[in-house]
């Protein structure tokens, strides 16, 4: 089985994205499973640092990374892949019994020295999206990629 976690700086989302994000979840079934992991956003007051509040919020991040995890941050300097491409990583992934750990960060992204760690750095697009949003876009690439690998008719 492959785990893909879906690991996020930000919680208390409206309404849409929870329905979106996990509409796209059940529809994953069988060799791949998908799960929302939601890391606290910390405040940012006027006079806030924000350096450390980063710092402290990627800690939490990490410290929630499962063992032996391939690691990929998203960021807008990141390698842009096709669907294609990421389904047939992801019929890599299935093979090398790893989980997968997707790592969306918060309002500033994440720092560089986060994003040195990571296996991988992806971008979504050149666009910039507003943080619900993308955490539906990638469950919807998930069941997408997952739908290419299955037979599934979702990707046409």
């Amino acid at each position: 089985m492959l785990n893909i976690h879906l690991l996020v700086v930000g919680e208390k989302m409206p309404q849409w994205v929870e329905q979106g994000y996990k509409e796209y979840e059940k529809r994953i079934r069988g060799r791949v499973k998908l799960q929302l992991l939601e890391i606290p956003t910390l405040k940012r007051g006027k006079n806030a640092d924000i350096k450390r509040i980063i710092q402290q919020e990627e800690q939490k991040v990490i410290s929630a990374i499962p063992s032996g995890a391939h690691m990929i941050a998203l960021d807008r300097m990141g390698k842009t892949l096709s669907t294609l491409d990421i389904s047939s990583r992801m019929d890599q992934w299935l093979g090398e019994g790893r989980p997968i750990v997707l790592l969306v960060g918060g309002p500033e992204g994440f720092s560089r020295a986060l994003l040195n760690q990571a296996d991988e750095v992806w971008s979504l697009s050149a666009l910039t999206f507003a943080h619900p949003l993308v955490r539906v876009m990638l469950a919807e690439q998930i069941y997408r990629c997952y739908s290419i690998l299955e037979g599934l008719p979702y990707h046409r």
